[in-house]
């Protein structure tokens, strides 16, 4: 009877469909890392800004050091950076550092890569590989759309030329309010990842702050990695890849109309949620976290103040002297207290 018994549990779970495991996502490794140059570029200025301009160009390693037994990756920064403005102003300084980030979640889990004003944010440079197109993907805090899973993008640096990418794009707005004056910013992002590892390739940042028409600029933060300790997928160019950074989004990827209105509602909510909990501008990946542009350059002091009409010359100042008044002792009357004699009775002071 357990022989039967045995026979007939195996028969009826070989007569079960199968069902093939998800697929897990690539999970970095200790010596994964790779190199950026990223510059910033501040310009189109208007009101206080106009004609001003600034830029900073970085250098940076990202690299996993070690896999900690909460199956954290350890890893750490280093940049060098170099900033100068219009007006002559430079700088240069350079950063390092440990931080930790889930493999699963995405998050910083034990400090950043000098992130700042940020709250419980995902990393900037790695995100799932298995994603699918029509599916979310977040920065920091904002959250981006995957447009597709396989597109051609022209990387041009060591890391190889064309090469195959996963694209996403967000937008968004946020109210700018620091030390540099109150602004409403709207910006686009658009960032490319290495569809085997889920590493970045490169990304594209452009924000736009004005205050009405009085002042503003723009904000144009671009990144590309230089090396990699793991090959990225060669590709060619063809007609989805984007030299500029720009792609026009192909719904047809997404699929029905249906799951399209439904991706766009969680978007928008997605993007409601990030804002409600985000209050500080989203600072550029830099070495320190700061937003590096100037204030408002100061222009010239204004010309002194002539009352005096052109011509004529100038008036010649009077000076009233006030002399102090005294009772006569023997009279009464009001006499100066510089006077030695009363003018009204004639008596001498004393």
């Amino acid at each position: 009877m357990i022989r039967r018994a045995v026979v007939a549990v195996l028969v009826a779970l070989l007569a079960l469909p199968f069902v093939p495991a998800a697929a897990a996502h690539y999970t970095p490794s200790a010596n994964d890392q790779f190199t950026y140059d990223e510059t910033v570029l501040l310009n189109d200025g208007i009101g206080n800004y106009s004609g001003y301009t600034e830029s900073t160009a970085i250098n940076g390693t990202i690299a996993v050091v070690s896999i900690l037994p909460n199956g954290s990756d350890e890893s750490r920064y280093y940049n060098e950076n170099h900033y100068q403005n219009s007006e002559g102003q430079q700088e240069s300084w350079s950063s390092s550092g440990r931080f930790a980030f889930s493999p699963q979640s995405f998050l910083y889990d034990d400090g950043t890569d000098n992130q700042t004003g940020y709250t419980n944010p995902s990393v900037w440079f790695f995100v799932d590989n298995d994603v699918a197109a029509g599916g979310v993907v977040t920065l920091l805090n904002s959250p981006l759309l995957v447009v597709s899973t396989s597109v051609s993008y022209p990387l041009g640096t060591p890391a190889g030329s064309y090469v195959k990418a996963i694209f996403a794009e967000g937008n968004g707005s946020y109210e700018r309010d620091d030390a540099y004056g109150t602004f409403t910013a709207t910006y686009n992002w658009k960032a490319y990842f290495d569809p085997s590892t889920g590493f970045i390739i490169a990304y594209l940042y452009t924000e736009t702050d004005t205050d009405g028409p009085a002042s503003g600029f723009t904000l144009v933060d671009s990144l590309a990695v230089m090396t990699t300790s793991y090959p990225l997928t060669p590709d060619t160019a063809t007609s989805s890849s984007s030299s500029s950074g720009s792609s026009t989004v192909d719904w047809l990827l997404v699929g029905a109309v249906v799951a399209v209105v439904l991706i766009v509602i969680i978007v928008v909510v997605v993007i409601a949620v990030a804002r409600a909990r985000r209050r500080h501008p989203m600072p550029r990946h830099s070495g320190t976290g700061r937003m590096t542009f100037a204030p408002p350059p100061v222009g010239a002091p204004p010309p002194p103040i002539n009352l005096t009409p052109s011509g004529q010359p100038a008036v010649q100042q009077i000076i009233i002297k006030e002399t102090v008044k005294v009772n006569c002792r023997y009279c009464g009357s009001l006499i100066d207290s510089t006077a030695e004699k009363c003018p009204f009775c004639g008596a001498v002071r004393t």
